[in-house]
């Protein structure tokens, strides 16, 4: 099944300090390439059918960094919209339902996890995300997100960790007042109604969110 996919680059990224003060997250750069470039990567080869990248702080810079790529870019430069709000301003430019939606700010080792992702998603699902064991996770801050049971189906709980990429049927985004908001959120309510379900992707996930996940990230691709 072909689907439209939103790459999350509108970040403050305030977590990298000095890093972020003059350009934004998604052009730091692990093993010599930039993180919007590991992410994007990840979707070539695989059944996406449009790439859409949101925009706010340093908007520009990643225009100029992706320019004569194949992508759509969804500007949030007047305001920052969180990701439900941000996915939610963009549904008109990936024209589609379900979509993809992935994080910049991660480097992978292992199988495609986009492609993981869609083989393991099912017409049943109103959202499919994506968790790792904490055995396989590196830089990562958090205690863990989910617990995921015998259907399939996550509660929340401290064990699996959410890697940032997502199947999600966007029709949520509607039953939700707020401008800007965190997908949260919706997951909570689809959670409510036996909706939310997630995989677990069998590889290694570095969450590079402060400046010393980009040591453990070179170190976990081996470089």
């Amino acid at each position: 099944m072909s689907m439209p996919i939103l790459f999350f680059a509108a970040g403050l990224g305030t977590r990298m300090g000095a890093l972020t003060a003059d350009k934004p997250k998604p052009l730091i750069k692990v093993a010599g390439k930039a993180l919007i470039d590991h992410a994007l990567d990840l979707a070539k080869d695989t059944d996406i059918s449009k790439k859409v990248v949101n925009l706010h702080y340093h908007g520009d810079m990643i225009r100029d960094h992706l320019a004569g790529q194949p992508i759509i870019f969804s500007d949030e430069s007047d305001m920052l919209l969180e990701t439900g709000g941000g996915l939610r301003k963009a549904l008109p430019l990936l024209n589609g339902n379900p979509v993809l939606t992935m994080n910049t700010d991660a480097v992978w080792n292992g199988p495609n996890p986009i492609r993981h992702i869609l083989q393991a998603w099912r017409p049943e699902m109103e959202a499919l995300l994506l968790l790792v064991e904490k055995r396989n996770v590196s830089g990562h801050l958090g205690k863990g997100d989910f617990h995921i049971d015998a259907n399939g189906q996550l509660h929340r709980a401290p064990e699996a960790i959410y890697t940032g990429l997502q199947i999600l049927r966007t029709d949520v985004l509607s039953e939700i007042a707020e401008t800007a908001f965190s997908l949260n959120i919706a997951w909570n309510i689809i959670g409510a109604r036996g909706g939310l379900y997630g995989t677990v992707y069998d590889g290694q996930w570095c969450d590079v969110g402060q400046p010393s996940s980009i040591e453990a990230a070179e170190a976990m691709l081996d470089v």
